[in-house]
């Protein structure tokens, strides 16, 4: 098979541009394999992964895995790189982890949205990739390497006191629509004062009000009107 190494119990399938897992990858390898590198592929879906029920190091690297990633249970999984993908809900992929991968020891998001550093964004900083490590492990307390970075003691001590409180919550898109409640409905100003000619003064509920230090009027009066 083109672009098929295998070494051992290792499985190689790189850069084949292949939009998801071959079904005779599995059939072929996936009894025997127990490290299968997928990256620098096209793959927006991980079906086919279920015949490789044996996996302890899996590499996803360089994909278009998002949200939707869904991992067979992989008992023995340790190893779990899922660099430049499309992933932005951590919460989601870290609870699905935590429920199919229990053996995970090593995991590594660099690239992705949800891993904020300056790979993604160079609004990020330093502080919100320790914000980020401390929600991890908060979630995958049993990770002894993060993103090519040994799991220190201190991170493991503040995830159990604060990682619950390390979660990013995005605000709601706001409507760009805004309804006026009953009890403050605006009516528009009176026909006459859209009438040029007539100077007479108008009432009507407006919707802003002026709170400043002098009153609205004498805002517009020059000094030579005093």
């Amino acid at each position: 098979m083109a672009g098929l190494v295998v070494s051992g119990t290792q499985v190689s399938f790189i850069g084949q541009d292949c939009r998801e897992i071959p079904e005779h990858l599995g059939r072929d390898c996936g009894h025997f394999a127990k490290r299968l590198d997928l990256s620098f592929n096209l793959l927006r879906s991980l079906e086919g992964l279920s015949a490789f029920g044996s996996l302890e190091e899996l590499i996803l690297d360089n994909n278009l895995l998002g949200n939707d990633l869904v991992l067979p249970g992989l008992p023995r999984l340790h190893t779990l790189t899922l660099n430049k993908n499309q992933i932005t809900d951590l919460e989601c992929l870290l609870d699905h982890l935590a429920e199919v991968t229990p053996a995970l020891e090593y995991l590594s998001l660099l690239g992705n949205v949800a891993c904020p550093n300056e790979l993604v964004s160079l609004e990020k900083d330093e502080e919100d990739y320790k914000r980020y490590r401390c929600f991890v492990l908060h979630k995958l307390p049993n990770l002894k390497f993060l993103d090519a970075r040994k799991v220190t003691r201190q991170e493991r001590e503040e995830a159990l006191l604060r990682g619950s409180f390390m979660k990013v919550v995005k605000p709601k898109a706001s409507s760009d629509r805004i309804t006026a409640s009953p009890e403050n409905h605006y009516t528009p100003l009176p026909a006459a004062s859209r009438d040029l000619t007539n100077h007479r003064g108008v009432l009507g509920k407006c919707r802003y009000v002026y709170y400043g230090k002098n009153s609205e009027g004498n805002r517009f009066i020059r000094d030579d009107q005093l």
